[in-house]
């Protein structure tokens, strides 16, 4: 009986499978090499796991004004993956939730802090940025990891909806063409 109006839902999407690929794109950009040799990320889980924070944090911020299903299911993808992570390390069921809880308050305090940065300068940010990416040191690479987030905000502002949600798109080179040491 409702054939004929059901034309005029909205199209059903399935958040996993928008997020999956983002995610993948994600992942895929934490493992540049040019963060490492370039920007003094160090090369570690540590390193990683705090690249991983920011880029998370960054398409996040895009995906604020696109909705929240989104935005949670990014974010449990990310729950997933570090579970997944942790089990495939040998880490053991009892101490997987301590270990995720861990997680969980390193991603909050650190996307607070570079939401807080972000919205005061650019000083500040790369302030943040050297504190939880490059344990304190080399103030040039957190000024260099702070224009590259000023990049990827840009980039990442300048796609419309669909062309976000479909994954048509690319992070910026971490290291702009001219700056690399």
């Amino acid at each position: 009986m409702l054939w004929p109006f059901n034309q005029f839902k909205k199209p059903h999407f399935s958040p996993r499978g928008t997020i999956e690929p983002i995610y993948g794109m994600i992942v895929a950009q934490t493992r540049e090499p040019l963060f490492y040799r370039h920007l003094n990320v160090p090369d570690t889980v540590e390193g990683r796991f705090d690249l991983l924070i920011l880029h998370l944090w960054l398409v996040l911020r895009r995906l604020r004004g696109v909705g929240s299903e989104l935005s949670q299911a990014l974010f449990d993808r990310f729950c997933d993956d570090m579970d997944d992570n942790l089990r495939e390390m040998g880490v053991g069921d009892l101490a997987v939730p301590k270990r995720m809880q861990a997680f969980g308050e390193a991603f909050y305090g650190r996307t607070a802090a570079y939401d807080l940065a972000w919205s005061e300068s650019d000083d500040r940010l790369a302030e943040a940025l050297r504190k939880n990416i490059l344990n304190g040191a080399h103030p040039d690479s957190a000024a260099g990891l702070a224009a590259y987030a000023g990049r990827v905000a840009a980039s990442l502002a300048a796609l419309d909806d669909k062309r976000l949600l479909g994954a048509a798109w690319t992070f910026p080179p971490p290291v702009q063409q001219g700056l690399a040491t």
